[in-house]
């Protein structure tokens, strides 16, 4: 018996032996291929667009420094840092930022990265010999590239000034690149995004999905919306104002008046309601989001998310830490407050009766939560330090909590990155720029009215008041310095209206921070040619 048994064990062995070195049982054979390496037909210009969005994520979601949101608000006229963790820190002690700097550093490589993605893309679908595809299917893939590539070169515009143009996809290493004209860089900028506009679809026919959901895959509008920002930095008032007239007046978004969604049953106000997870994306109801960067639960989705967000732990307070306080869904999950608003934004900024600052927005008063206390359902006492950050007053727009997370590292959350709020806005600074000051009266109104804010004047209006506005309605979703730069006010505001002596004061602010520093590295490795660097660095 042991024989036969070795002797059908070798046979079998032999078998399996000699398959194996058959040539043709190991040639593959695919039956189709959609790598988006090889760019041939829809399927695979689908894939690549995908990785557009997954790359932009990497903007808003980075977690290996957890102070880059704060980089974005602290040091400006709104927010002061209270725990800095590395990377922000030059952005209020501006004596300390140089060449060498984190945020400026990852700020380039992140839009390089999305650039160099881009030109792949618009290389592949400008090729007059690829076939299959309908010149409406190439134009659309054409119009969302252009636009992400757009949209990193006005961040890299404004944040550098003239930037190396890149529009051919890298496939080697360049050791000699020179930075071109900010009026070059500007009107790559307007011919890819006037491109985007005429052929991106429509809002409403966007790409759904296989259950009929729709995607918040890029539109037109969001193009129109993009390059109205990018007009005005031209000082190109008549045509922003044009675009954002043209959203206002499409018809397809509503400012949101009254309460819906996954909150409406629950005490708040309409205006909170926007930013609940659930409520944020236009499927969903709310009618003014022009642009939703959507986020899944990596764990229910696999690549719902790029990174573990801070945004909620930057902006919300550390309340945990006091005795008597349970981390829960209504306090926005655990927040660690790396930054807090400052006083005048908190007791200057908005008038009374102003939605924008109802307890549902800004969190201002906290009460014991733990069951069992002997406290529970008591005011907490604002006490010493515990102002600034373990129950500081927060903006409620990045409150997010995960039962199955109560640590809560990362945070899962929709990024409203436009929405018609921010339209009128624009509107109103394209017409004080132009000196049409009851027009700018107008646009504010509108945005007041919806606030139940009292009403403004033609004598009010002004930049400084546009962006006291600003202020007001994008509170914690505009990426502050950016507008300041943008506007060349972030030297006068941040020295007014940021004087914070307490804890860590602005120190060092120049006109030359107007302007990031171009990273030592990109100087260092492009040794063919002179990369200048920025003023001050």
């Amino acid at each position: 018996m042991k024989k036969f048994i070795n002797i059908l064990i070798l046979a079998i062995t032999s078998t399996v032996f000699l398959t194996s070195c058959s040539k043709h049982y190991l040639d593959e054979k695919p039956y189709s291929s959609y790598s988006p390496s090889t760019l041939n037909d829809s399927l695979g210009f689908e894939a690549q667009v995908y990785g557009l969005y997954n790359q932009l994520s990497h903007y808003f979601t980075y977690s290996g420094a957890q102070g880059w949101p704060s980089v974005w608000q602290v040091g400006t006229d709104i927010a002061f840092a209270t725990q800095p963790q590395g990377i922000e820190v030059p952005y209020y002690d501006y004596n300390t930022l140089n060449s060498s700097d984190g945020a400026a550093s990852r700020t380039w490589t992140l839009n390089y990265q999305m650039i160099n993605n881009c030109n792949i893309i618009i290389k592949g679908i400008e090729d007059p010999s690829l076939t299959g595809m309908s010149q409406d299917n190439k134009n659309s893939i054409d119009g969302e590239a252009k636009f992400f590539r757009a949209y990193a070169y006005n961040m890299l515009a404004t944040c550098f000034g003239g930037v190396p143009i890149i529009t051919s996809a890298l496939t080697a290493p360049k050791t000699d690149f020179t930075r071109s004209s900010l009026d070059s860089v500007n009107d790559l900028i307007v011919s890819d995004l006037t491109f985007a506009a005429a052929n991106l679809p429509d809002i409403d026919d966007v790409k759904k999905n296989s259950k009929g959901k729709m995607y918040e895959r890029a539109n037109k509008y969001q193009a129109m919306q993009l390059l109205a920002v990018a007009y005005l930095r031209m000082d190109k008032n008549d045509l922003a104002e044009q675009q954002a007239e043209a959203i206002i007046n499409s018809g397809k978004f509503s400012l949101i008046h009254a309460r819906y969604g996954v909150k409406a049953d629950q005490p708040g106000d309409y205006y909170s309601d926007m930013f609940w997870y659930g409520n944020e994306r236009r499927s969903q109801g709310n009618t003014e989001a022009i642009w939703v960067l959507e986020q899944e639960n990596p764990s229910s989705v696999v690549g719902g998310t790029s990174d573990a967000a801070q945004q909620r732990r930057v902006w919300g307070a550390a309340y945990y830490q006091i005795a008597g306080m349970t981390i829960c869904d209504s306090l926005g999950g655990r927040g660690i407050a790396r930054l807090r608003l400052d006083n005048w934004v908190l007791y200057n900024l908005y008038d009374t009766g102003d939605i924008r600052n109802s307890e549902w927005n800004i969190r201002r008063r906290y009460y014991y939560n733990t069951p069992g206390d002997p406290r529970f359902g008591q005011q907490v006492p604002y006490v010493g330090s515990d102002t600034i950050y373990k129950i500081c007053p927060n903006v409620t727009k990045w409150y997010q909590f995960d039962p199955n997370d109560v640590f809560g590292y990362g945070m899962i959350k929709d990024y409203i990155l436009m929405r018609l709020g921010e339209t009128y806005l624009l509107l109103a600074e394209a017409d004080v720029k132009q000196n049409k000051m009851d027009d700018a009266a107008a646009a504010i109104n509108v945005l007041r009215e919806r606030a139940h804010a009292p009403m403004v004047t033609a004598s009010q209006m002004s930049m400084d008041f546009i962006l006291d506005e600003r202020a007001r309605e994008l509170l914690g979703e505009e990426n502050r310095r950016m507008t300041l730069m943008r506007t060349k006010t972030l030297v006068e505001r941040a020295t007014r209206l940021n004087a914070n002596p307490v804890m860590n004061p602005i120190v060092g602010l120049t006109e030359n921070n107007e302007l990031m520093p171009i990273p030592q590295s990109e100087i260092d490795l492009n040794k063919d040619a002179t990369l200048a660097q920025n003023p001050g660095y």
